[in-house]
């Protein structure tokens, strides 16, 4: 590692390794300033780049930016060396579920209560528009107090990756837990085929074996084709009713997220009280106000990885931002929070937009109106603070032509307050 003395960016000890894979390593590590454990993974910039993974990262950074929740390994900060990429992440002390399920099969109240927290943060995984696509006992942590955490985001697709169809057709997964319709290879629904794993794990902790098990992998497939399982008799009537359900090779006729929470089986138990994390959720956009400004004289600071991106030795844009389908922009400005805002009020009026404040630094432009100049197309922008007179700004394509996007920035005149664009000099 890129260390001296086992001390990373002066900010974290390194300690002993805890997994290795073909071009990642993950190590323990310690913040020596709370003194918390965390889990650093260190990745390997050429074999990245050798391997032809670079999407597979950039899209992980940004499903773990999307998604956060108690139930969901948390992204503390994104790190980089001229040779090396590190994630902050948080540490699960208490290793895999699938360590745990391989000693013996867990009892139904302790499954239940997996199997809950599992599809809580698959649900809200699935609000946010993303879908796991690789959910198995491998990539569930437990945390010190036992609760689950779902890892690995490294092949989830996001909403804007399905076709004119509604569907996702790249076939990926593990495949003992993969769902009928991704072998067929004819398209499918992420947020079903996430279900159907989810029941695939709920009979591994249950019963200590996989349902659809074969040595031969094309009979393991005709098995999970025909959706032909067998239940050990210790199963409950209860929790094989509910498996029948979640484990129906039709994913029109398969149960939703939404049915599965009101089963019987699977409220039994349920704490309804809130939990200690907060959970992220999404904010309901309003009109901007004239005094919403002033609650930008002192926005909240960047997260790490926005401070990486400001300093050229530690630039990432070139390995994460594909130049020719650049779908957002960033830039950074010494002028005030509020003359920002104001710039942004002149640009919606100039470009028949609607200027929305959703929270704190964060606002949208909407173009979604119908009848506007820029139909279709909405932009949200992020206002963060470095210093009392420095700010970045960030703006993001979420919906609409990405052609009408660029054209935008290219006709749009930011000069006045820009200071410097960051990454693709494009629209200087």
């Amino acid at each position: 590692m890129d260390t001296k003395e086992n001390i990373l960016m002066k900010k974290y000890e390194v300690g002993r390794m805890l997994g290795q894979g073909s071009f990642a390593k993950v190590y323990y590590g310690r913040n020596l300033v709370t003194g918390q454990g965390v889990a650093l993974k260190c990745i390997n910039k050429q074999k990245v780049m050798k391997i032809g993974l670079v999407k597979q990262i950039k899209r992980e950074i940004s499903v773990m930016n999307r998604v956060r929740h108690p139930n969901i390994m948390h992204l503390e900060e994104v790190m980089a060396t001229k040779t090396k990429i590190y994630f902050v992440m948080e540490y699960a002390k208490g290793g895999e579920l699938f360590k745990k399920v391989a000693k013996c099969r867990l009892k139904e109240e302790t499954a239940r209560k997996y199997f809950q927290q599992l599809m809580g943060a698959v649900v809200f995984c699935h609000s946010r528009g993303v879908y796991h696509r690789d959910l198995k006992p491998e990539n569930l942590l437990l945390d010190d107090e036992g609760n689950l955490k779902v890892s690995d985001f490294g092949l989830s697709a996001v909403a804007e990756s399905k076709r004119q169809d509604g569907l996702l057709h790249t076939t990926c997964g593990t495949p003992a837990y993969v769902a009928p319709e991704v072998i067929t290879r004819k398209g499918y629904d992420g947020a079903k085929s996430d279900i159907w794993s989810c029941g695939v794990i709920l009979f591994v902790m249950l019963a200590g074996h996989l349902p659809f098990y074969c040595k031969n992998l094309m009979d393991m497939y005709r098995k999970i084709a025909k959706g032909s399982y067998k239940c050990p008799h210790w199963f409950s009537p209860q929790v094989r009713r509910l498996l029948s359900k979640i484990l129906d090779p039709n994913p029109e006729t398969r149960i939703s997220a939404a049915e599965i929470m009101e089963h019987p089986w699977f409220k039994a138990g349920l704490c309804v009280e809130k939990p200690a994390t907060t959970v992220e959720t999404g904010v309901v956009a309003r009109p901007l106000g004239l005094d919403d400004a002033t609650e930008l004289a002192r926005p909240d600071n960047l997260n790490a990885f926005d401070i990486i991106s400001l300093s050229s030795g530690f630039d990432l844009s070139g390995l994460f931002v594909s130049r020719d389908q650049k779908d957002d922009v960033r830039f950074t400005s010494t002028r005030s929070a509020s003359c920002i805002v104001s710039k942004l009020e002149d640009v919606a009026r100039e470009s028949g937009f609607k200027l929305m404040k959703k929270e704190r630094g964060s606002f949208k432009l909407d173009g979604s109106s119908e009848g506007t100049k820029r139909e279709g197309l909405s932009i949200d922008v992020e206002i963060y603070g470095i210093g009392p007179s420095y700010h970045l700004v960030e703006m993001k394509k979420s919906s609409g032509d990405l052609m009408e996007f660029q054209h935008l920035l290219r006709q749009t005149s930011f000069g006045d307050i820009v200071c410097s664009w960051l990454g693709d000099q494009q629209h200087h």
